[in-house]
Order: structure tokens, then C-alpha cells, then sequence
């Protein structure tokens, strides 16, 4: 459908919340960094960039582990000049264009931080790239609470949170509600590995549909600081896996199918991202990351059932899904 009219949210980096014709919403997230370009070694992880490709690739990843928890999410070309400047009737929006000096034309959000012309995007010469996420049905439909990640960072230069510092903190955490029964500290740790195969440390926050109680899945939103790394493997993004011990027993499951060379990851995930509009998603080196760090879980898992037992880290789901011993990796299996 074609848009029909726009708005800027405020916040660190410029997106468009978009309306299209057909009454949908959609969230746009223009391309800020080459595929190729790897965050910068001196970068905090909340200063980094927001990367379009990555929050494509996390959709697919999440829909590859069986997760099934990110909002769809695609890549698009948009007409920054035909379907943004020409249509929208948001004047404060149409007074943040201009043409650069290779006369592209760019435009910037007005907010706390980063948004003014310094850090404006540019269509070459019209057309942008970016990422285009499905809104959530609202929240009179489908009510849900965002909940502070246990294993939150420290959002300053030299803090440090408590689970940095005290090896035995998954054993305070296990005593908290909701943490205490049902699933809520299992699926903390799905989304801990799904953080750590992106190579995300952003998440402080998750969110939950209230409809489903205490047992209800954990929604993997805002994924566009992964896939800023290839290099190097940040460890530290799997400490609720490593200092709880603990894994579904489907989760492990589909990791060690994937791990397997006729369903390797990478593999998996490239035929899955060819089929994106701006394959391709991620370059080699990100998806040769993938299998790497694929084998870093498993071997913390490998770790963990050495010292404790089998039956006391591989956990049966309180309500597991048996098509995950029958699916393929990258089917639609619902």
C-alpha cells in the first residue's frame, strides 16, 4: 500500500512512525551504516548506531530459532521526495528537508540528541533504504507492560550492575516473582541467546502481552544495535544462560539442529534473508558469526549440564511444542 502520511517520533535517532492507505502502521528505520562498516571499537554500546539491516535479520533469525516473538519486519526503498516531502501535510516535517551539496535530498527530525542537520539522512538522489517494521495491534486491543531486563547494563561510562560484579546473582533473581515459576526466567534466557547471536547489548527492557499472565512470551522488539560486530563475540550478553544454567529443552533442541552442516545457520539464514528486497542483508562475516557463536552456546550448555546434570539444566517447557522436532529450520510452520 502506498503512504498516505507520516510523523516523527522523538527520541536518540531519526524513524519514521509511517500511515499507509490501508490503515496499517509501520515503523521506518533508515539505513545510518554500511553493511560492511563494523561498529566502532570505541563505541558504547548506547551510543551505537541503529542499523535497518539489523532489525531485518533479527526478524528473520527470531523466526529461524522458533521464536516467533519480533513483529515482521522487511526492507524497503522509500521516495523520500515523492512519498514523504510531496504528501505529508506535516509542516514541521516539511521544514526539516533540504538538498545536500551532491543534491540528494535529506531531511532530520528535531529531538534531545542527535537529530539535527549534522545527522540527516539522504536519498541517493531520492531513493532510501531502510527497514519497515509492523506496528503492534494498540494497546485497548492488545494490552502489554514493559518489564526491566534483569541482566539490565549500566547506562553510564563506569557503572556497573550487580550481575557484573556477583557471580551467584541468577540465585537472587530465581527467588523474585515473576522469576520464581512458570517460564518468565526461561524465556529471559532465550532472549539472552538470540541477543548474544546478534551481538546486542541493548536490551534493558522487554515486554509481554498481559492477556497471558505470568507464562506469557517475551516480545523481542527493537533489535537494531545487533549486527554491529563481526570481529569479536561479547560474552558478557550470555550471562543469564551462563550464570543460571539453566535452557529450554526446545530451545536446545532447534540450536543443535541448527548446528549441524544440512541446517547450518549461516545457511539457513542466507537462503532465508535472499528473499528480503534489499538482499543482501549481511554481508559473509555476520553470518560466518552466527555459526561461531552458535557454538559458544552450546558449549556454555555442554558446561553447564558437566557440572550440574543433564535434568537440572535441560528444562522441559511447561507447555513445549512438539512441532519444533519436526519442522525445518527456516519453514513457516504456523
Amino acid at each position: 500500500p502506498k503512504l498516505l502520511t507520516m510523523v516523527k517520533p522523538s527520541g536518540l535517532h531519526l524513524k519514521l512512525a509511517l500511515k499507509l492507505q490501508d490503515f496499517g502502521k509501520a515503523m521506518f528505520k533508515p539505513m545510518r551504516q554500511e553493511r560492511h562498516e563494523e561498529t566502532p571499537e570505541n563505541f558504547f554500546y548506547f551510543v551505537d548506531f541503529q542499523r535497518h539491516n539489523a532489525e531485518i535479520a533479527a526478524f528473520h533469525l527470531d523466526r529461524v530459532l522458533d521464536f516467533r516473538r519480533v513483529p515482521p519486519v522487511a526492507g524497503r526503498f522509500i521516495n523520500v521526495t515523492g512519498e514523504i516531502l510531496y504528501i505529508t501535510h506535516n509542516e514541521e516535517l516539511r521544514s526539516v528537508f533540504f538538498n545536500s551539496p551532491a543534491n540528494n535530498t535529506c531531511f532530520f527530525a528535531k529531538c534531545l540528541y542527535v537529530c539535527k542537520s549534522e545527522y540527516a539522512v539522504c536519498g541517493h538522489p531520492d531513493l532510501l533504504e531502510g527497514s519497515m517494521s509492523a506496528y503492534l495491534p494498540g494497546l485497548s486491543i492488545a494490552p502489554r507492560i514493559s518489564i526491566p531486563n534483569p541482566w539490565i547494563r549500566a547506562y553510564s561510562f563506569t557503572g556497573r550492575e550487580e550481575w557484573e560484579v556477583n557471580p551467584l546473582y541468577c540465585d537472587n533473581v530465581k527467588k523474585l516473582y515473576p522469576y520464581n515459576s512458570g517460564n518468565r526466567l526461561l524465556n529471559i534466557i532465550d532472549m539472552a541467546i538470540f541477543d548474544f547471536l546478534t551481538g546486542n547489548m541493548d536490551r534493558h527492557h522487554y515486554e509481554i502481552f498481559t492477556k497471558f499472565g505470568d507464562d506469557g512470551f517475551l516480545l523481542h522488539l527493537d533489535n537494531a544495535r545487533g549486527f554491529g560486530r563481526h570481529s569479536s563475540d561479547e560474552m558478557s550478553i550470555l550471562a543469564p544462560l551462563t550464570q543460571c544454567c539453566m535452557i529450554k529443552r526446545s530451545t536446545l533442541f532447534r540450536l543443535k539442529l541448527l548446528a549441524k552442516s544440512e541446517y547450518r545457520l549461516s545457511d539457513v539464514m542466507r537462503e532465508s534473508l535472499s528473499r528480503d528486497p534489499l538482499s543482501p542483508v549481511l554481508t559473509e562475516d555476520h553470518l560466518q558469526a552466527l555459526d561461531r557463536r552458535l557454538g559458544h552456546v552450546l558449549r556454555t550448555v555442554g558446561k553447564c549440564v558437566k557440572k550440574l546434570g543433564e535434568p537440572q539444566v535441560v528444562i522441559t517447557d511447561f507447555v513445549e511444542s512438539s512441532r519444533v522436532t519436526t519442522s525445518h529450520p527456516g519453514g513457516n510452520n504456523r
